[in-house]
């Protein structure tokens, strides 16, 4: 399998009085067009990592790698204008809460259809159809009043669904999915999943998929990468993350509340010091 993306040595690191803190360290991975799940608790350096890849690091952050290949493409040497290039038509994002990623002075149909009209030098009426059809495919009924609604008119469920669309009307090689269904009913996550495993599927899709939900990643993902700390404690096949070895990944799962059982107190996750070395 080609690597379509490869990461060697990611390190990202923010300034504060006593110096620089690492909050990525030494993350290497290749991926090509498959499944990948990053699992681990908040703070573990998921979704800086994701948006390292398509450097959108906030200042006054800094992200350094030995290896950031996209395609053939050395995303560490990437001007303006190729990025332009690459994100959103090749390379996109669904960041974990639409609240902060949608304009709020723009409607939903106006975000949805400049990307396409960007990247797919569509006409309006095109790029309306196109919105139209991706809203249908994120089950949101009534597609013409979202299309005209602005974001605080919209539930977080609905805004999410929205963002998806938006994240996935160009059909990208790689999708970076950050908490891409926290927000969903059951039925609507299980109808997002289809859309994202037939785009992987059919298509040829990349997908990175950053989530809590470890019982998710294991059904959904291809392989998965368990972070703690900045770094990448173990690396297993989903279908092999509940007989994982870390004691982290292990802890996590012992930590999952039980339908049948009724243990109290509930098990908290006992840490090493090792673990963050």
């Amino acid at each position: 399998m080609t690597d379509l993306l490869n990461v060697k040595n990611l390190r990202i690191a923010f300034p504060s009085r006593q110096g620089p803190v690492e909050v990525v360290r030494g993350v290497s991975f290749a991926m090509g067009r498959e499944r990948l799940g990053i699992v681990g608790e908040s703070g573990s350096g998921k979704s800086q990592t994701g948006r390292a890849i398509l450097g959108l690091t906030p200042p006054p952050g800094k992200a350094t790698a030995d290896r950031l290949e996209f395609d053939g493409t050395d995303l560490r040497q990437a001007t303006k204008a190729q990025w332009r290039d690459i994100r959103g038509e090749r390379i996109s994002m669904v960041m974990q809460d639409p609240k902060f990623s949608l304009n709020p002075v723009m409607t939903i149909g106006r975000q949805l259809t400049e990307t396409y009209r960007t990247h797919r030098k569509a006409t309006k009426a095109e790029a309306q159809e196109r919105g139209l059809e991706m809203l249908n495919a994120v089950q949101i009924r009534d597609p013409e009043r979202v299309m005209n609604a602005y974001p605080h008119e919209l539930s977080g469920g609905m805004g999410q669904r929205a963002m998806i669309a938006m994240m996935l009307v160009t059909e990208p090689e790689l999708l970076i999915a950050d908490e891409p269904t926290s927000a969903l009913d059951v039925t609507v996550q299980i109808e997002v999943l289809r859309i994202l495993d037939r785009l992987v599927s059919e298509r040829g899709m990349g997908l990175i998929f950053i989530s809590h939900d470890l019982r998710l990643v294991s059904s959904f993902c291809d392989r998965v990468l368990v972070m703690y700390a900045g770094q990448v404690v173990e690396e297993v096949k989903a279908t092999e993350l509940t007989r994982a070895k870390h004691p982290y990944t292990k802890g996590l799962f012992n930590c999952l509340p039980k339908i049948e059982g009724g243990e109290r107190p509930l098990p908290t996750l006992q840490r090493d010091e090792a673990w963050a070395l």
